[in-house]
């Protein structure tokens, strides 16, 4: 009986140590993305008083100079940010305790955000991709001063790709991946800071490799459109969380097509 007193109380104490760590965890994340909506909402409404009657947009071009570039690219990994965080949450508390679960006790804070750190570089990286298309589209005059698609031709393309894309196997592969956290930490698992990091890069790797197509949507309505943003962030939500993502998936990818084929013969 003696041995079972101290054993309870040091399990005792990992859970509590365990549930304070995901609730600071949790809190972290839930300030972050809070403050990325707030820095996309007063772009929006920068944006919106550049747009109204008598407001010149001359020589506010969005993607031809070096800090008009630095504010796009800007713009792109904090929407990023604001809009993956979300569904990568289970996945990064389920990090946490799992690296307490391996003994990790002192690193499990700074672990949960070096993995964080990983994710959001690679979605990073895509920022920068996307900033440099956008460059090129609107050199195109393919959008709009409000960064929305002028021509429904572009629109039609897009929403199209996407719904195809949609029911592709690598989207299919990419999606299992990040809609089973514990799966991949099972077969990926690398201890220390050094795998947290190499962890993060996998695992948002695998999220872009579901998702890009959808973020290239931003382009129909408006990247600024925080409405359309907001649908998209929760349809990303929902692929991942939801249960039967197959039909989330499918009505998406059928409601894409038919929007875009709409569009195309409508123009």
């Amino acid at each position: 009986m003696d041995g079972v007193g101290p054993r309870a109380a040091l399990d005792r104490g990992i859970e509590a140590a365990l549930q304070r760590d995901r609730w600071v965890v949790a809190a972290s994340l839930g300030l972050i993305v809070g403050l990325a909506w707030l820095y996309l909402w007063r772009d929006a409404q920068a944006m919106s008083h550049m747009d109204m009657p008598g407001m010149s947009m001359e020589g506010m071009s969005h993607g031809t100079d070096a800090m008009a570039l630095g504010l796009t690219f800007a713009m792109w990994a904090v929407m990023m940010t604001g809009m993956m965080l979300p569904s990568a949450a289970p996945a990064i508390l389920l990090y946490g305790a799992l690296v307490r679960k391996h003994g990790e006790r002192g690193s499990v804070l700074p672990a949960a955000w070096i993995f964080t750190g990983g994710y959001l570089l690679v979605w990073t990286g895509f920022s920068v991709a996307a900033t440099l298309m956008q460059a090129m589209v609107d050199a195109s005059g393919l959008l709009t001063p409000t960064m929305a698609s002028s021509s429904a031709y572009f629109s039609s393309a897009l929403l199209i790709a996407a719904g195809v894309y949609q029911l592709l196997p690598l989207k299919e592969a990419c999606l299992r991946k990040c809609r089973t956290p514990f799966e991949f930490f099972a077969t990926r698992w690398r201890a220390g800071r050094s795998g947290a990091l190499r962890m993060g890069l996998e695992h948002g790797a695998y999220c872009v490799g579901c998702c890009w197509v959808l973020m290239l949507l931003l382009f129909v309505a408006g990247v600024m459109n925080l409405l359309w943003v907001a649908l998209l962030a929760g349809l990303i939500l929902a692929e991942k969380v939801l249960p039967r993502p197959e039909w989330t998936t499918r009505i998406a990818s059928a409601a894409l097509i038919v929007s875009g084929i709409v569009l195309l013969v409508r123009s």
